[in-house]
């Protein structure tokens, strides 16, 4: 802490009548024990930061893996993704939820649903005038819906616009082509319950229908079946059907089965961020062979711990589980330095060809090798229970506590600091002023 001397203070270094001391001087060295002790605890201080803050970091890590843990041992989630392949994505494409079960299916698509729709003979433009009257349209079985024609919406764009903002089930637009502009009218609902029907015009305008309402109709494993629309999602579990072009005369066929590109990739996820977590948790105990490097945390018996559990659960094994008993045989080996590598050949091959041993492997509800790793990983850093977890709350306590100290040893400090200050700049003051006192004294001595 550096030390101000008052106003007019001599800092001369050499001391001695007349001189003066160097107040800054002898100040500092007076404090230099108390400023000693604050030194060596803000040094304790850092350290634990260092280590709070290299601990968080590996907390992070085991948390996000914890996150890919979970996606592996989720029922419903990477593991029970499926997939559905059309042999003709021309007629129709599928896409599988994870309710789905795996399973051929035969479809054939007979013909497509269809929208609904009218339009008028042309126009000049889509301003010309219209001659005034009105005229009805009808979407299905719902009530008719009556569209007077004035002076307020006496053209094309006005009548599209007064139609618009019925939200009568029809979307009304104007087409322009050579012939001049038409009033186009499309149903908002497809298939048979969406057909239009336009009645009683007494307007100057002709309708003429373009399309009628109809439900799709396909055959699924035999079965007929009718869709007012395109997207067929309730005549196979867990899959929706998307009806692209008919083709009565073949049958598309449509395999449901395991989404393996979706499993791979939560695998991959998983070894990834085991990786991430092991390496920055043996980083803390590379200490080389004369005793240098080492992390913050190299003393730390709670990440010791840790690390062993990381490495058991690593090599954990499920005898019950078909072909598939343990990470090696899934394809996923664990390294010297406690790394794991991925064969993606030998995954592939298991994913294809013994897909429910790997589900069983990871998914056992109790014996299940995601379930047990979820669980070590859950109480390593448990906020309340966890060695990790009190790890950190130790430490963030001991830095608060430090930090509360040095507080208030620099307050005391900066009290002690000013009270020297005024002693030695009155010491100074007077060391001064003896050589005037001594000429005074001299004088009157002579006097006499």
């Amino acid at each position: 802490m550096a030390v101000n001397a008052t106003s007019g203070t001599s800092l001369n270094s050499s001391t001695g009548l007349g001189q003066g001391i160097d107040v800054n001087t002898f100040v500092q060295s007076a404090l230099s024990f108390d400023q000693a002790n604050i030194n060596q605890l803000q040094t304790q201080q850092s350290i634990v930061d260092a280590q709070s803050k290299a601990l968080s970091q590996i907390t992070s890590d085991l948390n996000a893996l914890e996150s890919t843990v979970f996606s592996l041992k989720d029922p419903l989630g990477s593991l029970a993704s499926q997939t559905a392949a059309s042999s003709n994505t021309s007629v129709l494409t599928a896409a599988a939820s994870s309710s789905a079960l795996a399973g051929v299916h035969n479809v054939t698509v007979n013909s497509l649903a269809t929208t609904s729709s009218y339009y008028t003979d042309a126009v000049a433009s889509s301003t010309t005038a219209l001659a005034a009257g009105s005229f009805q349209f009808q979407v299905g079985n719902r009530i008719p819906v009556s569209v007077p024609v004035d002076s307020t919406n006496n053209t094309l764009d006005g009548l599209a616009a007064s139609i618009n903002n019925l939200d009568a089930g029809v979307r009304a637009s104007v087409i322009h082509d050579a012939n001049g502009a038409r009033l186009a009218l499309v149903s908002e609902t497809t298939g048979a319950p969406g057909d239009l029907t336009v009645s009683a015009n007494t307007t100057g305008l002709t309708f003429n229908k373009a399309v009628t309402g109809a439900n799709a109709s396909l055959v699924v494993d035999g079965v007929p079946i009718s869709s007012t629309t395109n997207s067929v999602a309730s005549v196979i579990n867990g899959v929706t059907l998307n009806l692209t072009s008919a083709s009565p005369a073949s049958s598309v066929t449509l395999t449901v089965s395991p989404d393996t590109s979706k499993a791979t990739d939560a695998l991959n996820q998983f070894v990834s961020a085991y990786n991430t977590a092991i390496k920055d948790v043996n980083a803390q105990f590379a200490v080389a062979a004369n005793g240098s490097g080492g992390g913050p945390l190299e003393a730390d018996g709670s990440l010791r711990e840790a690390q062993s559990a990381l490495l058991s659960a690593i090599a954990y094994s499920n005898s019950g589980s078909g072909n598939i008993v343990n990470l090696h045989s899934l394809g996923i080996s664990l390294n010297n330095d406690g790394t794991l590598s991925v064969n993606q050949g030998a995954l592939a091959t298991n994913l294809s060809g013994h897909y429910s041993d790997v589900q069983n492997f990871l998914q056992t509800s109790t014996t299940g090798f995601a379930q047990n790793l979820s669980s070590i990983l859950h109480n390593l850093t448990d906020s309340t229970a966890g060695p990790l977890g009190l790890d950190a709350k130790s430490l963030q306590q001991t830095s608060q506590q430090l930090g509360s100290h040095i507080s208030d040893l620099q307050s005391n400090l900066a009290v002690k600091q000013a009270n020297l200050i005024l002693i030695y700049s009155q010491v100074n003051a007077t060391l001064q002023e003896l050589p005037l006192l001594q000429q005074q004294l001299s004088r009157q001595l002579a006097s006499f």
